[in-house]
């Protein structure tokens, strides 16, 4: 579990420079300000600190499973979400195997009010004409999760059905001081195949606990496949600003970068369905948001996000602009862990620690990702110095030039991609073509067509 303390520690020289150009301490402690102000400023770990029972939780969510005083997770207390997962096995076609992730909140404050005008405030929107009252319930949908109090201490009995074999029970936790619970256990049986995915649902047979469920898509080790970052890379997310962030995460439509569904689309059909990790330094807060927002543009696959659910707005930046090195290796040494015999292409862009993580990687497990694309951000603030080319010949000094690649727009990534998946997937190279170079009039429409899906 992380901190953010740690996540201080482990800032990096480029995202100190980049938070002080941004003045990241002004905007959060005008934020934090104004929430005090309304008499909210107990968004926090603090207010979860306030609801009965839950210090004694919190002090004995540290003992983990040796905790006597662990319960089942109340539906009439509790919300409760399933990650989807990964599940792999090694060559001798053993059992399947996946990292659950599961993360309990306790319902807390009702009206948030103050919070959607102070954030509101903070990015403008007072000042603008029209849609004021739409896009205050935007944020406040967006808002609750931050506001929810942890669950420490708890568990969520679940069922996983395997196709057409019967299910078998196990029970996730108990939750950690950051309500979040981790576990690596057998999710199928050995006679199922590459493709198949499973279902894990808390279980009906027994009352009283949250609804919710996950997938498991079954990975068989050798194969391609996709490592992705989020904000920045496929969603416009404004991360060198800090209002940009708040604008972008709480108050309007997610958008989806220039171009890249449907270059991910081809990317999914040309290497017969990889396995796909969107990678990201955004808090779990944001699981569901970035879940829908995955589904409705790209291929499906685990999302790994930072290991706290912070509820503090200044938290919410801190982790997506400090400590992402750090934070991002040690993740993709966990997916080389399960999957070390598949190729892999690295996708993300030069907003943070992309290319700086993603060469540090690729030095580190030689052979296992054959491709790292990143892509110049140019429609936000405060990217002079980290788009300088010196920028990206130090971070990838030692990785050969034929590697990687800096792009603005998938399309100049075409020739590329066709060297690296071979002649056996050669049409790859008609469909970015088709798609790159055609009406530019109809590629706007089918963009727009996305948005309002």
């Amino acid at each position: 579990m992380e901190s953010l303390i740690r996540q201080v520690f482990a800032e990096d020289p480029l995202e100190s420079e980049g938070r002080e150009d941004a003045e990241f301490l002004k905007t959060e402690a005008e934020l934090f300000a104004k929430l005090t102000k309304a008499g909210v400023s107990s968004v926090s770990t603090t207010a979860a600190m306030k609801l009965p029972g839950a210090a004694v939780d919190g002090l004995l969510g540290w003992l983990g499973d040796k905790n006597p005083f662990v319960k089942n997770a109340s539906a009439a207390e509790n919300e409760a979400w399933i990650f989807d997962n990964t599940a792999f096995r090694s060559s001798d076609r053993s059992a399947w195997r996946a990292e659950v992730v599961a993360c309990i909140f306790q319902y807390g404050r009702g009206d948030i009010t103050a919070a959607v005008a102070a954030i509101a405030d903070t990015i403008g929107l007072d000042g603008e004409p029209g849609h004021q009252a739409e896009t205050r319930a935007l944020i406040s949908e967006r808002l609750r999760p931050f506001v929810y109090a942890i669950a420490p201490a708890r568990t969520l009995p679940v069922l996983i059905r395997s196709g057409g074999h019967n299910p078998h029970k196990r029970k996730l936790g108990p939750s950690n001081t950051s309500g979040i619970s981790s576990q690596v256990f057998e999710v199928g049986v050995p006679s199922q195949q590459n493709g198949e995915v499973n279902l894990i649902e808390t279980d009906p047979s027994i009352s009283g606990i949250p609804q919710a469920k996950g997938v498991t898509r079954l990975c068989e080790p050798e194969g391609w496949g996709v490592i992705s970052d989020i904000d920045d890379t496929i969603k416009i997310t404004q991360t060198p600003d800090p209002t940009g962030i708040l604008r972008t995460t709480f108050a309007e439509p997610a958008q989806f970068t220039s171009h890249m569904p449907d270059f991910y689309k081809i990317l999914n059909e040309q290497l017969q369905r990889p396995a796909w990790f969107y990678l990201s330094a955004s808090p779990y807060n944001l699981y569901q948001f970035l879940h829908k927002f995955i589904a409705d543009y790209f291929p499906p696959g685990t999302i790994i996000l930072r290991d706290g659910s912070w509820m503090t707005l200044g938290g919410l930046f801190s982790t997506l602009t400090q400590g992402q090195k750090e934070y991002k290796t040690s993740r993709i040494d966990k997916i080389h862990d399960w999957l070390p015999h598949r190729k892999f292409i690295c996708i993300g862009d030069s907003t943070q620690m992309d290319p700086e993580v993603y060469a540090e990687s690729f030095k580190k497990y030689p052979g296992w990702i054959s491709a790292i694309y990143i892509r110049k951000v140019t429609d936000a603030p405060h990217m002079e110095k980290k788009n300088k080319p010196e920028r990206f010949e130090k971070a990838f000094e030692g990785v050969p030039p034929n590697v990687w690649r800096v792009f603005v727009l998938p399309d100049e990534l075409k020739d590329h991609v066709t060297h690296i998946v071979g002649d056996a997937h050669m049409s790859i190279l008609d469909q970015l073509s088709a798609y790159f170079c055609g009406d530019d009039r109809e590629k706007q429409q089918l963009d727009k067509d996305k948005v309002k899906r």
